[in-house]
C-alpha cells in the first residue's frame, strides 16, 4: 500500500483499519493491499453482515466492522468469474436499495465437495449387503482358533504359507466400525501361545478345519475388494465445487467492483506469466533475496533517472538503462509507483518512442532494426508501468493532465503501420525486419490494452464522453491514418491462432498475448459503431465458421489461470461478431 499521503489511493483512507492491518500483517504483506470498503457480505458461512473487504492482489480478506480479525475469504487463484447483479436486495430499503452495488464473485471451494463420511452414508442407504448376525461372525473364531493350535508345531516357513495372515485391526476415521457399512467382518483370530503338546502327538488337519480356512480367505477377499471400492469412491467425491461470495456496496462511489476486476485480471496474467520458465528466470526476484525498502527503492529510481535523462546520453547506453528500468520494474511494484510520480522519465520515453517510430524511418520509408528494438523495449516499459498501480494516484493526475494530452500521445504514437511501403509502393522488409516489427506490434497491444483498462475503470466513474474514458480512447486514436490496418492485424492474429494455422497449445506468453488482444477487439466492438462495422465486415465469416470455443479449448491449457477468462472472452466475441 502506498504511504505517500492521503493523496495516493483513489479510495477513501480508514486510520483505524489501516492501523490494524498494519499490526496484523508483515510488511511485504501489508504493501500489497490495493484498497479497501466497507459492504454487506453474503457467503454459505456469513449472513448479510456488515464487514470491511480488504484486497491484495492475491486474496480478498474479510474483517469485521470495527476491526478484529482478518480472514482470508478468496484467493484470485480459485475465482471463475465477478460480475455485477441487477437487482433490489430485499434486506435494504431507500436509498441504500436503489444505489446498492450487487457483486457476485463465483469460485471453487479449497475443501472437497463431499467428506467420506457422507459418502458412506449414502451408499448405506442405497444397500450394501446387511451385516452377518453375531452369531454367524464369531462362528469361525474357534475353529480357526483350533486349527492354529493343532499346527503350533510346524516350522515357521510351512506356517508362513499355509496359515491365513494375521490383519492389523485398524479403523478409519470416518468409519470406525465396518459393521456399520454392513462389510464382512474378517475374524481376527487370539494372540498365538505355543501349546506343550508335541509334534507327533498333533492331530492331523480335519476336514472341517480346511473348510473354516477356506471359508476365511474368502471373506478376507470379499472385504478387501469393498475396501479397494470405497477408497476409490472416496476420491472421486473429491472433487472441486463452486461457491458464491456475494458483497453488497451501499456507496455511489464505490470501486470495489473495478478494483476486483482489475486485480483479478492482473492476477490471471501475472501467474500465468510465471508458468515461463524464461519469463520467471530474466523478470522475478529471488525468493531468498531480501526486500528492498522503499527508502532504498527511490534513491535507486533516482539514479537511474539521473543517467536516462543526461544531455547527450547514447542510443546504446539508453537501451541498456531502459532494460534496467524494466527487469527493475517486473520486480518492484514501489518502482512503478515512483514512474508515475516523476512525469520527466514517462515525458523521456514518450518522446524517444515519437522520434524512433514517426520521425526518423529510413530513406526508403522503412524501419531500421535499431528503431524497431528500442520502440519495443520503450513500449513494453511502459506497459509494465500500467500494471498493479490502479491505485496510485499520480498515475490518473499525469495522465488526465491538460485534458489527457499525455495519455492522447501516448495512444498516437504506439500505432504504427503493420505493413509498411517504401515510397515506390513495394514492401523490401527481410525476414529479421518482419520479426522485430511482429514484436513490436505484439508489445503496442500490450500497452494499448493497459490504457484500455483504465479507460475501463473511467468509463464506470465519470461520463461516458470525459477523456481517459474507452470511447475518448477510439475517438482519439480514429483519425490515424493507420489505426484500421493495425486493429485489423491484431484480429488476424486472433483469428490464425485461434483458427488451428499455429501450432497446438499456446505458450503462457502467448495465451496472455491473446487474452489482451480479444480484450482490445471487444472495446472495439462494444464502444465504437464504425470499427465495429468495419470489423464485421472483414471478420465476420471467418468467426461464423472458423473460430470456434471447441477449438479455443484445444488451445489454452486448462491449468493456465488465464484459460478460463479467455474462453468466456472468446465466446461473448464471438456473439458480438455475428451480430448484424
Amino acid at each position: 500500500m502506498a504511504h505517500s499521503g492521503s493523496g495516493s489511493l483513489l479510495y477513501r483512507r480508514n486510520a483505524r483499519l489501516d492501523s490494524f492491518l498494519q499490526r496484523k500483517l508483515e510488511r511485504r504483506v501489508y504493501e500489497r493491499i490495493r484498497a479497501y470498503e466497507p459492504c454487506v457480505v453474503l457467503s454459505e458461512s456469513i449472513n448479510k453482515v456488515y464487514m470491511h473487504v480488504v484486497l491484495n492482489d492475491e486474496c480478498v480478506y474479510l474483517t469485521e466492522y470495527p476491526p478484529r480479525t482478518l480472514t482470508a475469504a478468496v484467493s484470485f487463484r480459485r475465482v471463475r468469474y465477478i460480475e455485477l447483479v441487477n437487482d433490489l436486495p430485499d434486506f435494504l430499503t431507500g436509498k441504500h436499495q436503489k444505489r446498492c452495488q450487487h457483486i457476485r464473485i463465483v469460485y471453487v471451494t479449497e475443501k472437497p465437495a463431499a467428506k467420506q463420511r457422507n459418502w458412506l452414508k449414502r451408499d448405506k442407504k442405497e444397500g450394501l449387503p446387511p451385516a452377518a448376525p453375531p452369531s454367524r461372525r464369531n462362528s469361525h473364531c474357534p475353529e480357526i482358533t483350533s486349527t492354529l493350535q493343532e499346527f503350533s508345531t510346524e516350522s515357521s516357513q510351512w506356517r508362513k504359507e499355509e496359515l491365513p495372515p494375521v490383519l492389523k485391526h485398524t479403523r478409519s476415521a470416518s468409519c470406525p466400525n465396518p459393521e456399520t457399512l454392513g462389510l464382512i467382518r474378517v475374524p481376527q483370530p487370539p494372540p498365538f501361545h505355543s501349546p506343550s503338546v508335541s509334534p507327533a502327538s498333533s492331530p492331523s488337519l480335519s476336514e472341517k478345519s480346511l473348510k473354516s480356512l477356506e471359508s476365511g480367505q474368502l471373506q478376507r477377499r470379499i472385504g478387501s475388494v469393498l475396501s479397494r471400492l470405497l477408497r476409490r469412491g472416496c476420491v472421486d467425491s473429491e472433487e472441486e465445487r463452486e461457491a458464491e461470495l456475494h458483497l453488497y456496496a451501499v456507496s455511489e462511489t464505490s470501486r470495489l467492483y473495478l478494483h476486483l476486476q482489475s486485480l483479478w485480471n492482473s492476477f490471471s496474467i501475472r501467474s500465468t506469466l510465471l508458468l515461463d520458465p524464461l519469463y520467471r528466470r530474466r523478470n522475478c526476484a529471488s525468493l531468498s533475496a531480501p526486500a528492498i525498502s522503499w527508502e532504498r527503492t527511490a534513491h535507486l529510481f533516482g539514479q537511474l533517472r539521473s543517467e536516462l535523462l543526461q544531455d547527450g546520453i547514447s542510443v546504446e547506453s539508453m537501451y541498456l538503462l531502459l532494460q534496467e528500468l524494466r527487469t527493475a520494474a517486473h520486480r518492484s511494484v514501489m518502482l512503478r509507483r515512483l514512474f508515475w510520480r516523476s512525469s520527466e522519465v514517462c515525458t523521456f520515453l514518450l518522446c524517444t518512442l515519437e522520434g524512433c517510430l514517426h520521425g526518423r524511418q529510413s530513406l526508403g520509408g522503412l524501419y531500421t532494426a535499431d528503431q524497431l528494438l528500442l520502440s519495443s523495449l520503450i513500449v513494453d516499459t511502459l506497459a509494465i508501468m500500467f500494471r498493479e498501480t490502479e491505485v496510485e494516484a499520480a498515475r490518473l493526475s499525469l495522465l488526465s493532465a491538460k485534458k489527457g494530452a499525455l495519455a492522447s500521445r501516448m495512444l498516437l504514437a504506439l500505432i504504427c503501420d503493420p505493413q509498411p511501403q517504401t515510397h515506390s509502393g513495394g514492401s523490401l522488409m527481410d525476414s529479421e525486419l518482419q520479426a522485430l516489427l511482429a514484436e513490436y506490434l505484439d508489445t503496442a497491444a500490450s500497452l494499448l490494452f493497459e490504457l484500455l483498462l483504465v479507460g475501463h475503470v473511467t468509463s464506470r466513474c465519470v461520463s461516458a464522453d470525459n477523456f481517459l474514458s474507452v470511447g475518448w480512447i477510439l475517438r482519439v486514436l480514429q483519425p490515424h491514418p493507420h489505426l484500421l490496418s493495425f486493429i485489423g492485424y491484431q484480429v488476424q492474429q486472433v483469428v490464425l491462432i485461434l483458427t488451428g494455422l499455429q501450432g497446438s497449445v499456446l505458450s503462457p506468453v502467448q495465451s496472455v498475448l491473446l487474452f489482451q488482444r480479444l480484450h482490445l477487439l471487444l472495446a472495439c466492438l462494444q464502444y465504437n459503431s464504425q470499427l465495429a462495422q468495419h470489423l464485421r465486415s472483414h471478420f465476420r465469416e471467418e468467426f461464423r465458421y472458423s473460430v470456434m470455443p471447441s477449438g479455443s479449448e484445444v488451445k489454452l491449457p486448462p491449468h493456465y489461470p488465464i484459460s478460463r477468462p479467455t474462453l468466456r472472452l472468446v465466446e461473448h466475441i464471438r456473439t458480438l461478431m455475428l451480430l448484424r
